[in-house]
């Protein structure tokens, strides 16, 4: 199934400014909403797409990739494990964009969305990972799947990652009531102003632990490794990062879990080079070859194929085959071409038959350049390099 342009979701232009798409979502979210829509599931999977949207545009790295790549740049496998994918809850869509909904107090936008609750406290987030992925030209060519250990922060298994002993050690906290924030009303020249902001005792998760987990010391995670199965799409370049959703550091206290990025590395092919999608290969041909004119087996990244070489073939002339390159990443520009360059081979060593012969070959009128590239002294001086 082809994923949505996310721009499109949001209704907005490619040039959007970031507060233009904070209030794009914040429409959508609206018109969306499970709760202004009850019992609709279309509605649903569109609310989950405006988030996941919003997750990728509002972030200046991947918004540049989504810009460059198309959808195949944000994800392992060429898709994307975010909201849309169904890798997130409601509750973790309000967690994540909470500045958006309101935190609590007054707000109209968040009394609309039931206010206060489990929505308005604040979730852990894990950091973000950044590994290293080297890969040949081929792995390149076909995409490939990596298996690599990660050392990195899991949750702790002895508390399922809550922090508390037993997993159950918790007290609403007296502070906030359990809401996570807490309201301040102050006197200005303009009146009485309310604010609300994290509370300070529970730091916005609205219930304090009475008794940590003794393997964790309450934090819900501890520092382990993790083996995880990376799929890269093919058509990838030096420097592309890609990102998993939710594979980085697992946040403290059951939160969500940071991103995995993953940077590309490509290994120095021994007979290609490349040159955005295309690639290029020398091949080497004898003077007779080059006269006469051969057939030759030509290296591809998918196997050998046949060319032809016409009769008086010169050297430095570039045969195309096309679509025997590497494929665009996102696929819309298909495949490069495989560029063969074409080298005569000049012996360093010469027989004094061979002398003989080419020194008679010298005086034909066949073997002098023609008009524009003559050069008297071309031949005498090829003379002289074989004496060497």
């Amino acid at each position: 199934m082809t994923k949505k342009d996310f721009y499109e979701i949001l209704e907005v232009s490619k040039d959007a400014t970031p507060e233009e798409l904070k209030k794009a979502y914040r429409k959508q979210a609206i018109k969306f909403h499970p709760d202004k829509n009850p019992g609709k599931k279309e509605a649903e999977e569109k609310f989950k797409e405006a988030a996941e949207a919003y997750e990728v545009l509002s972030d200046q790295n991947k918004r540049q990739r989504y810009d460059q790549y198309g959808h195949a740049g944000l994800a392992n496998g060429g898709g994307y494990s975010g909201f849309g994918g169904g890798g997130m809850s409601m509750d973790d869509i309000f967690s994540h964009f909470g500045d958006i909904f309101g935190g609590g107090g007054n707000d109209p936008f968040n009394s609309f969305f039931g206010g206060g609750g489990k929505r308005g406290k604040t979730v852990n987030r894990g950091s973000n990972l950044r590994v290293k992925v080297k890969l040949t030209l081929e792995e390149i060519a076909h995409g490939v799947e990596k298996k690599i250990k990660v050392n990195k922060y899991i949750s702790c298994n002895t508390c399922k990652g809550s922090g508390a002993k037993g997993g159950s050690s918790f007290s609403t906290c007296s502070t906030c009531r359990g809401s996570g924030h807490v309201s301040r009303v102050t006197s200005t020249f303009l009146g009485q102003m309310q604010t609300t902001s994290v509370c300070p005792n529970c730091g916005g998760e609205g219930q304090i632990i009475t008794d940590k987990c003794i393997d964790c010391a309450g934090n819900g995670v501890v520092k382990g490794e993790e083996v995880i199965s990376i799929r890269i799409p093919a058509g990838v370049s030096e420097g592309m990062q890609l990102s998993m959703s939710g594979k980085g550091n697992s946040a403290a206290r059951s939160g969500i879990a940071g991103d995995l990025l993953i940077q590309i590395e490509e290994i120095k092919h021994e007979m290609f080079e490349r040159d955005g999608n295309n690639l290029s290969y020398d091949h080497y041909i004898t003077f007779s070859e080059a006269a006469l004119g051969s057939s030759a087996e030509i290296p591809t990244i998918d196997g050998k194929v046949k060319i032809k070489i016409e009769p008086g073939t010169q050297s430095g002339k570039v045969l195309r085959l096309r679509s025997k390159g590497l494929p665009s990443v996102n696929g819309y520009e298909g495949k490069g071409d495989l560029m063969i360059n074409i080298i005569i081979w000049t012996p360093k060593i010469l027989t004094k038959e061979e002398k003989t012969i080419l020194e008679k070959l010298g005086k034909s009128e066949n073997f002098k350049p023609g008009p524009g590239v003559y050069d008297k002294n071309i031949f005498s001086r090829m003379k002289d390099l074989f004496e060497q």
